[in-house]
């Protein structure tokens, strides 16, 4: 992809943003909770009761999507140990990302997939070694996205993840 992707952290003003991207119906087909309590659960970030780090995805100085990234460690307290019990089993260095394209008009065009092999190498460029993923085992779309950016099912976690596929970045893909 020939155009510039960013990144910058989310902040209150983007919220209204945020809002109108969690109303529309490729949002709401994979978000578990309803808007407002994803709203809230982004001010907890934004303020820092939430260790996780949400971020705006730019295309050309656009914002186009979200992308976050949370740490293994701290989703291991409920509700996560009892809804994701296979948290437990992972390092503790471990990091989870999670992304979603902002407007419907852009999904199936290789944004997705350009600007989490971006936030990944950003990632890597800070020392995390091992960078999870974990869509909707049925979000057909993003698994292949997410193939496309170097991730590959975990096999010994495949059956133990509720209807997740759990994924990690491998550093090379073409290996």
């Amino acid at each position: 992809m020939a155009a510039d992707i960013s990144f910058t952290p989310v902040t209150t003003a983007d919220l209204p943003l945020l809002a109108a991207w969690l109303a529309q119906p490729h949002w709401r087909d994979w978000w578990r909770d309803d808007a407002e309590t994803e709203l809230g659960s982004l001010r907890d970030m934004i303020e820092g009761r939430d260790s996780t780090r949400p971020f705006l995805f730019r295309l050309d100085g656009q914002p186009v999507g979200y992308v976050q990234v949370w740490r293994i460690a701290d989703a291991r307290v409920d509700p996560w140990i009892t809804d994701a019990p296979w948290v437990m089993d992972l390092p503790d260095d471990a990091v989870g990302v999670d992304l979603s394209i902002g407007p419907a008009d852009l999904l199936s065009r290789g944004i997705g997939s350009g600007a989490l092999a971006a936030f990944v190498a950003l990632l890597r460029s800070q020392g995390h070694r091992t960078i999870l993923i974990d869509p909707d085992a049925a979000n057909l779309r993003a698994v292949r996205a997410y193939e496309k950016a170097g991730f590959r099912p975990i096999p010994e976690f495949l059956g133990r993840t509720g209807g997740c596929l759990l994924m990690r970045h491998e550093a090379d893909p073409a290996s």
